[in-house]
């Protein structure tokens, strides 16, 4: 039997005036979905209960009912489907109401994961989603903003910043920072400056603004501005263990090494998993001569974070200076069975082995290299070194052009043209030379290499006078950053803990002339708030004459042949605890190097876990 919205002896009510009441059209158009959807259900049952959904003809039992109202309903009912949702935001937006704040989090957590699995197109759409639903929280326009940077469409990350700060009406301090950032990358130093500005009066005690802003200014060259910014932000902040890193690590610049150890102290006393602070203080040691120290530094920054591939990165480069070349290809190999996505520590293994062992050899790892990250430009930088080392200056060429194709404006793309700018001098194209030292020049003016480099090929040409002017030039246009002791100790810094952020501050990337070709330093790419950094040419021609050029401290200079996994004087097992603490077999690093996909390599642990859905293991293409 049918059941009746309405008596049909009563007559329907009129429609809500929406006059005087502010949300009388969505309360109208709600009730007459509402009604029809009621009449629809009963039109459905009165069908089944009469036998079928057809009785007379056709026509529906509905339009027997009584009233027009109810006939009318009944008629559209009929015609009109019944609404479905396509999904949870769908309904809640016809319902006018919002999802649960809990889908706010795990639609975030969804775009992290689709993100990491260069899914983006799904990620775009989930954060869009969440802008939608909550327009006042500002992780959605952070989050959206770095993966449109991370697909190189900045134009699009700033519109996402814009909006975030207009829909959060500029107290977001994130945003703002996040979009400092992004134009400090793109050389809009003003335009970062205010920013950095907004974010830090949105919010006094947001550190990384003033960090991020003090960076800056040091990288201009204004070290009192900084100090100003970082004094601000220990005013406001107060400290923990980046304060105490950065603090040491300006005291290092400055050969100041006992104030460097106290404040290096205090930051591992601040946070002991701290690895970035650990592998500062060992670079900080090596500097000063002291590797004994540094070594069993190292060995505590492994112990702080296992998996952080700079640590074993880094003390793989830090063995190898020293001659232990055994110990540091070893090193290498567990970082990559770590972090088997991490095409930097495959490059250093790879010219490693090119020092050490065959080109051959080279070849595969910069090739599996190149498979993981193909805009990762150093990996292109390296092996054309290596290739014109070779002789194969063809080849070189192919590689230089690669790596200019995935970026022909940032610092990498400065060492590519000059590598390349030597290349074509050797072989006797000095007018091609001219033009590929000028052009980077454009982009990095500051590089003494490059600027040596053409002088000296003016030099050759027989143009002494030119050549003059040349290092004239580059006198008069470099910029100089001085350093005093005449400021409070205190102020802070956040210091990104790649390799190369550490070197550059500790001025421990000196250029070795221009046979060092100055084109196989580390790099940082930006990430979310991880950083990719590359160390090229650690082991280029100039590594084995560093590795003598050390102090007595160490007893293990210059001894490459003895056993990998021992070093006299550290009680430090290394196999021990990479079976405890990664589940790795030290007699299975060279099977796990040799064949691991390049497209998609899980470690031993997650084998472990999932024993029904083995993944397959092929071979190297």
């Amino acid at each position: 039997m049918a059941m009746r919205l309405l008596s049909p002896s009563t007559p329907p009510p009129p429609f809500p005036n929406p006059g005087p009441k502010p949300n009388s059209s969505a309360a109208a158009s709600s009730h007459f979905s509402l009604r029809l959807r009621r009449a629809r259900a009963a039109a459905v049952a009165g069908a089944a209960a009469a036998g079928g959904p057809e009785r007379d003809g056709g026509r529906f039992e509905g339009e027997a009912m009584g009233g027009a109202f109810d006939r009318g309903l009944a008629e559209i009912a009929r015609k009109v489907p019944l609404f479905e949702p396509k999904g949870d935001g769908d309904l809640a937006a016809a319902a006018g109401e919002r999802p649960l704040p809990i889908n706010l989090e795990l639609w975030l957590y969804r775009a992290k994961v689709h993100t990491r699995k260069f899914e983006f197109p799904e990620a775009e759409k989930l954060l869009n989603k969440c802008i939608l639903y909550w327009p006042e929280d500002g992780r959605p326009y952070v989050a959206l903003g770095k993966l449109y940077s991370k697909q190189s469409r900045f134009d699009k990350a700033r519109t996402a910043y814009e909006r975030g700060c207009q829909a959060t009406q500029g107290e977001n301090p994130y945003i703002w920072q996040c979009w400092a950032v992004l134009e400090s990358k793109g050389g809009n130093i003003r335009r970062a400056r205010e920013l950095f500005d907004a974010a830090t009066v949105a919010d006094a005690k947001h550190i990384a603004a003033w960090h991020g802003w003090a960076i800056l200014e040091i990288k201009q060259g204004n070290i009192k501005k900084a100090r100003n910014l970082l004094g601000k932000g220990l005013k406001y902040c107060g400290g923990n263990e980046y304060i105490y890193q950065t603090l040491a690590l300006l005291e290092a610049r400055a050969e100041r090494f006992e104030q460097a150890r106290t404040l290096f102290e205090q930051a591992t006393q601040y946070n002991p998993k701290s690895c970035a602070s650990w592998l500062a203080w060992a670079q900080v040691e090596m500097r000063a001569g002291n590797n004994t120290m540094a070594r069993k530094l190292f060995e505590k920054a492994v112990q702080a974070s296992p998996k952080n591939r700079f640590s074993w990165h880094v003390w793989a480069l830090f063995e190898a200076t020293e001659g232990n070349i055994d110990r540091a290809r070893k090193l290498l190999k567990i970082g990559h069975a770590v972090n088997p996505r991490d095409p930097v520590i495959l490059q250093s293994l790879a010219l490693l082995e090119y020092n050490y062992s065959s080109a051959n050899v080279a070849r595969v790892l910069f090739r599996k290299a190149s498979q993981i990250d193909p805009k990762h430009q150093p990996v292109w930088i390296a092996w054309g070194w290596m290739e014109w080392k070779e002789g194969n200056a063809r080849t070189a060429r192919t590689l230089y052009q690669r790596a200019l194709s995935v970026n022909s404006t940032n610092e990498c793309a400065a060492r590519c043209l000059q590598a390349w700018g030597v290349l074509e001098q050797r072989a006797g194209n000095y007018t091609a030379a001219r033009r590929l030292l000028r052009s980077s020049l454009s982009i990095n003016s500051q590089s003494e290499v490059t600027w040596m480099t053409w002088a000296a090929l003016e030099e050759e040409q027989g143009d002494p006078v030119r050549a003059e002017e040349i290092r004239n030039l580059y006198f008069q246009q470099r910029v100089e950053v001085v350093d005093d002791a005449s400021w409070v100790m205190g102020f802070l810094d956040i210091i990104d803990p790649a390799l190369d952020s550490v070197k550059k501050l500790l001025n421990l990337d000196q250029s070795s002339g221009p046979a060092r070709q100055d084109i196989v330093k580390s790099t940082t790419e930006p990430s979310s708030n991880t950083t990719r950094s590359s160390a090229a040419g650690e082991h280029s021609e100039t590594s084995a004459a560093r590795g003598s050029d050390t102090s007595d401290l160490s007893s293990n200079d210059g001894e490459g042949s003895r056993e990998a996994g021992e070093v006299p004087g550290s009680g430090f097992d290394l196999d021990s605890f990479i079976r405890k603490r990664l589940s790795l077999d030290p007699g299975e690093l060279d099977a796990v190097l040799e064949g691991s996909d390049p497209r998609g390599v899980v470690s031993q642990r997650r084998k472990r876990r999932l024993p029904r859905k083995p993944l397959p293991i092929l071979p190297v293409p």
